[in-house]
């Protein structure tokens, strides 16, 4: 008898369809399409507070699902921007474009320091670094006096975007959040298909070998957390100039945990999958809440669910699936 373990079956191999470049774009066309057109179907409102939220997954999906690693505390660079823009809006009176600015640069500052304290760290214990520092940034929060301690930062204005386009109007604010998802989109895009990306991926599946290949990994971990803090930062200051407010529950540690359940919802590794993880969960939020029925024991349900049934994600199961090898999908 051996004493040779039985090799790991093979993965399957299954050809790439001929047309599958053509159908990955017009789903793409479509979807652009779909969003262009959903105000007219579906409360602006919703649809503004879904982009932001899915702009902050895909931030936080690009440090878990391609730098390998997880952050508790990511709620610190969504909140603190949406501080800075209402700070800058509403007290020293800049334009939404300048004011989310501040909150995307306030957003980068804060990430260089938590990104520079725990990236020393690794595993679980990069997870608490940045969740204590996280907590820390709350109780900032709460009692710092520009923040309006509990009752938050209320009254932020929506000024005329670029001195000339009013964004009061619900439509034409739609439009300028879907502008910048898109933007927001496009760089993780093409962050995580440069050569820098390949860098995070080879540092996240053998993080030793990519330090014996002369990467400086701890430079590429600190840029990458930075990257994701400056785009959470966009999506939380984009979201303060919609809601003209910012409060605590934007930088409390159940938002960090709300984000990686998007992620892990909508699937780790794949740029589309947080924004369906997003989309679910915001969907059942408010939804939900109209009803009687308990919004915190749903979700946990279905994230009991997504964990034992769809351990990639439901879009990274998609992507792992015969027909999405076909259509030339990748995952991680």
């Amino acid at each position: 008898m051996s004493s040779h373990a039985a090799p790991a079956p093979a993965r399957e191999t299954v050809e790439v369809s001929a047309s599958a470049p053509a159908i990955r774009i017009g789903l793409l066309i479509a979807l652009a399409i779909f969003g262009l057109a959903a105000p007219f179907l579906i409360y602006p409102l919703f649809l503004m507070k879904l982009l932001c939220f899915a702009l902050f997954a895909c931030a936080f999906n690009l440090l878990i699902g391609y730098a390998g690693l997880l952050s508790f505390g990511h709620a610190t660079f969504f909140g603190g921007a949406a501080y800075f823009t209402g700070h800058a809006a509403k007290v020293w009176g800049l334009p939404p474009e300048l004011a989310v600015l501040v909150g995307v640069v306030g957003a980068s500052f804060l990430g260089l320091i938590v990104g520079f304290l725990a990236i020393r760290r690794q595993g679980i214990y990069f997870s608490m670094i940045t969740l204590a520092l996280g907590q820390m940034f709350f109780f900032i929060c709460l009692r710092a006096p520009f923040t309006g301690g509990e009752d938050g930062l209320q009254g932020v204005p929506r000024n005329k975007l670029f001195g000339f386009i009013d964004i009061h109007d619900d439509l034409t604010m739609y439009y300028v959040v879907f502008a910048v998802f898109l933007i927001g989109v496009a760089i993780i895009w093409r962050f995580i298909h440069s050569p820098f990306g390949m860098v995070l991926k080879a540092i996240r599946e053998n993080e030793q070998r990519a330090i014996s290949l002369g990467f400086s990994v701890d430079r590429a971990k600190l840029l990458a957390f930075v990257m994701s803090a400056a785009l959470a930062g966009l999506a939380g200051g984009t979201k303060a100039i919609v809601f003209q407010f910012a409060t605590l529950t934007d930088v409390g540690w159940q938002m960090s945990g709300e984000v990686i359940l998007m992620t892990l919802l909508g699937g780790i590794g794949t740029v589309l999958g947080p924004i369906l993880g997003a989309s679910l969960v915001i969907a059942m939020e408010n939804y939900l809440a109209a009803t009687e029925f308990p919004v915190t024991i749903i979700m946990g349900l279905v994230f009991m669910v997504c964990v034992l049934l769809f351990r990639r994600g439901i879009l990274g199961e998609f992507y792992a699936s015969r027909l999405g090898r076909r259509l030339g999908f990748e995952h991680r």
